[in-house]
């Protein structure tokens, strides 16, 4: 007899190790507001549209994840796109290494911007958002934002990550 568990457990693992193969860029979420400020490293994020009465995007937050509340609660978020070399962010707000003096903002300087969520000023590109809608799927809340400012450094490179390593882009 098979197990359901089993099987959904070789599913997962199958999953999971398709999708390390795909590369994609580092982000960190943002916020600020009534709720508090909070941070973390995500991959999911995606534009959904540029059209209509403000561009938006999607990004994906683990339903246990402290920031989740905190995007709620304060209704905007930050998408920074992190630029090549800056690991070492990504991995504080990650939570694979500790935040210097316990506060994940103290490895970076940030501006508030429209929404009065905190931009990475290091970063590559930051697009604030007012938070539109958020539904969970699973494990994830999948929370779409109409982007109301843009900051694009004038050079650069993106973070990727893919096969469970940072990874850095070169010309073909």
């Amino acid at each position: 007899m098979i197990d359901a568990q089993d099987t959904r457990d070789t599913l997962r693992s199958a999953f999971l190790d398709g999708m390390s193969q795909a590369i994609g860029s580092v982000w960190i979420v943002t916020t600020d507001g009534p709720a508090g400020r909070g941070g973390v490293t995500v991959s999911a994020m995606t534009s959904v549209s540029a059209d209509g009465e403000a561009p938006t995007l999607l990004t994906c937050l683990n339903a246990t994840s402290s920031v989740l509340p905190l995007v709620l609660g304060n209704g905007c978020f930050c998408i920074n796109l992190l630029r090549a070399g800056q690991n070492d962010i990504s991995d504080i707000f990650s939570a694979r290494r500790p935040a210097p003096g316990g506060d994940k903002f103290n490895a970076v300087a940030t501006a508030p911007l429209v929404t009065g969520a905190p931009h990475l000023t290091a970063a590559l590109v930051s697009l604030d958002c007012r938070l539109i809608s958020a539904e969970r799927m699973g494990t994830h809340h999948i929370c779409i934002g109409a982007v109301k400012a843009v900051v694009c450094a004038p050079s650069g490179e993106p973070l990727l990550y893919g096969t469970r390593r940072y990874l850095r882009a070169t010309a073909c």
